[in-house]
């Protein structure tokens, strides 16, 4: 895809569910993204139901309410999907009801599977799989006891594979640098429900509901990627990690069916962005590749600029197989 798409109406209206990803989308460490509530109490007088999902697994889903609550956003434990509720519906469906599973996580891993009606056992209990996710707690003998396990022939199911998570002390190692310790033993590769594969997005349908459903997320490698896996479209938020070096070398399956500056895009229309002879235009500014280097000028709105760059980026990308170079390109603020 060298384009994005367009919607002559406002993305509440054409789309009746957001999931919403929370970190870098709703809230950043301990505060939420200015507007956030108000943006999503708008999208939901405009018709869209509301899910906020997240890959993290560690904490329950009225853990992850109560705080968004706390930041002002109008937010429901049923609005809440996580990964560990996604990986014990994947559990649930494979193993049956009552099934005993090693819980090697958080309290929020161990809450979605006696939700999901299996039974969380230690890692040296008898078992038919294994369930692993965030918990800054779990000790390593625990962990080389789940790895014996597993490359001895225990299924096993990871809740997402993230290699990094924010901290108040700035990006740390996520369950992702577990998983690749785990299967780099083992020799096995985990089912993942996170994103960017699909349960995590088909758990959240399933609970919430929603024929036309949009993915908004900060991040291409989970949130934009994840919905392209499952043929949906999605939002671009630039209020998270995503910047202009991420956006104009996204692959194919990490280009965003849209592109807002926060949620507010949400409540509004997408016009399209117009490419002709290697120039895309969009709402008052024209974005070109010359010589390898990006080039915007013209005069509009700041998402606008995104827009147009990443369109003439990605073309010339396509056309050549190379990369622009951003030196110069400098986006509004």
């Amino acid at each position: 895809m060298d384009s994005l798409g367009s919607s002559p109406r406002a993305l509440c209206e054409a789309y009746d569910l957001a999931m919403l990803d929370l970190d870098g989308v709703v809230y950043v460490g301990d505060a939420a993204v200015p507007g956030a509530a108000e943006n999503i109490d708008g999208a939901r007088r405009g018709g869209m139901r509301i899910a906020f999902i997240t890959n993290n697994a560690s904490r329950p889903p009225e853990t992850v309410a109560s705080h968004l609550r706390d930041l002002g956003v109008d937010a429901h434990t049923q609005d809440v999907v996580t990964s560990a509720q996604a990986a014990a519906g994947l559990l649930a469906v494979r193993l049956g009801p009552s099934a005993r599973v090693v819980c090697l996580g958080g309290a929020g891993l161990e809450e979605a599977l006696i939700a999901a009606g299996l039974v969380p056992v230690g890692v040296d209990a008898d078992a038919a799989a294994v369930a692993t996710g965030y918990g800054p707690d779990i000790a390593w003998r625990d962990i080389m006891r789940v790895a014996v396990r597993v490359r001895d022939g225990l299924a096993w199911v990871a809740t997402n594979a993230d290699m990094t998570i924010p901290t108040p002390y700035g990006v740390a190692p996520g369950h992702g640098v577990l998983v690749e310790t785990l299967s780099r033993f083992s020799g096995v590769d985990p089912v993942v429900a996170g994103k960017p594969s699909a349960p995590l997005l088909e758990e959240t349908m399933r609970r919430v509901g929603g024929a036309r459903p949009l993915m908004v997320g900060d991040r291409l490698d989970t949130d934009i990627e994840g919905a392209a896996n499952l043929g949906i479209d999605s939002l671009l938020v630039l209020t998270g990690v995503t910047d202009l070096s991420d956006l104009v070398t996204a692959t194919a399956g990490q280009r965003p069916t849209y592109i807002s500056l926060d949620l507010a895009g949400l409540q509004v229309t997408h016009p399209g962005v117009d490419l002709a002879d290697g120039v895309a235009s969009s709402d008052g500014w024209q974005a070109r590749v010359t010589h390898g280097r990006l080039s915007v000028t013209g005069e509009g709105t700041a998402g606008g600029w995104w827009r147009a760059a990443a369109v003439a980026a990605w073309a010339y990308t396509d056309s050549t197989g190379q990369h622009v170079d951003i030196d110069g390109a400098q986006p509004p603020r």
